[in-house]
């Protein structure tokens, strides 16, 4: 597979993407809203409070794309679509906690209001109602793919706390870790509309490629951005991963290029000992000294290409130009 056929669009948008699940995405939301419904008051106060934080929806967006581009005429994929969401807000409330965050897209994060407790639990929730909207499918094979995907991501979570702190990961180790705990929803997301739409093996290993190497490409740049960028871009504040000690691929490469001063910051602030302003902005001047950032970024673009790869099988239209741009769209959040 080659990795650098497609020059990358300068300027690209998510609004073809948009725009191509508009209709899909009102049948989606709908799903959405009924599954999110309790008669305990606080499961639907707390989820709707972050289904409507101000997230781009990317990963159902990418199932209903995905279901236009294998031209599938039915509406199976609303209710998995539902579910693929589902299964990500559950992650994104038990990571809020792990991480201990108080902010998420500039808004503060469910467990700074209702508290731990809360969150896990309504987490809990939506992933039991993923898998009630996967049963309600019908097919094994589209069960087995987001059920799959469910435990592998919780294994990357695990990897990634094991990680934390740990200045000897490897570059290897951190690659197995984001397609664990980011790359897996978003092939899986990519890969059920194929099934449903019973288009064959080859659009199945084309679109789950497709997802796995876009979902890659999307946290190398959120890895990149959370020390260039303000949390309007990223979701998060400028440098969370820096004070949690995740090693990222930003730090891997400064540390591994670094001079032993260099290399001694860097045990020390991983460790958990330098964390103030001071030192983020001097680790953001050895990440340019060494191009740690620039080379991440460089990595997604690679993986990004591959993406468009994997794209080759389809014929072109408004739903491959939109799966394009939206593969452009998420390495030039960068920039």
């Amino acid at each position: 597979m080659t990795a650098s056929v497609h020059p990358l669009n300068p300027a690209p948008s998510l609004d073809p993407l948009v725009a191509l699940t508009a209709s899909d995405m009102n049948a989606v939301n709908q799903v959405i809203l009924a599954r999110m419904q309790s008669q305990v008051p606080l499961i639907p106060e707390l989820a709707g409070y972050l289904i409507a934080g101000g997230g781009k929806r990317m990963r159902p967006m990418l199932t209903c794309a995905s279901a236009a581009l294998c031209q599938y005429p039915g509406s199976r994929h609303h209710s998995l679509a539902a579910a693929v969401e589902f299964i990500h807000t559950a992650t994104l409330l038990h990571d809020d906690v792990v991480d201990v965050s108080e902010t998420r897209r500039g808004k503060r994060t469910a467990n700074v209001i209702w508290g731990n407790p809360a969150s896990v639990l309504v987490g809990d929730f939506l992933f039991s109602r993923a898998f009630e909207l996967m049963v309600e499918d019908g097919s094994l094979k589209v069960l087995k793919i987001l059920s799959r995907a469910s435990a592998v991501i919780a294994e990357g979570e695990v990897a990634q706390l094991t990680a934390q702190r740990q200045i000897g990961t490897s570059e290897d180790t951190y690659l197995s870790i984001i397609e664990a705990k980011t790359a897996a929803l978003f092939a899986a997301a990519c890969h059920i509309a194929p099934v449903v739409a019973e288009a064959g093996e080859e659009a199945e290993e084309a679109l789950n490629s497709f997802g796995r190497n876009l979902g890659i490409a999307f946290q190398l740049v959120d890895d990149a951005i959370d020390y260039t960028s303000e949390a309007g871009t990223s979701g998060k504040d400028l440098g969370d991963d820096f004070r949690e000690g995740k090693m990222t691929l930003p730090i891997i490469l400064a540390y591994a290029r670094g001079s032993d001063d260099d290399r001694r910051f860097w045990r020390e602030a991983v460790g958990g000992e330098r964390t103030g302003d001071d030192d983020l902005a001097h680790a953001i001047a050895l990440f340019h000294r060494t191009n740690a950032i620039a080379d991440t970024l460089e990595r997604a673009r690679t993986y990004a290409r591959r993406a468009l790869d994997n794209l080759a099988p389809f014929p072109a239209g408004k739903a491959k130009a939109a799966l394009t741009q939206a593969v452009e769209f998420a390495v030039a959040r960068a920039y």
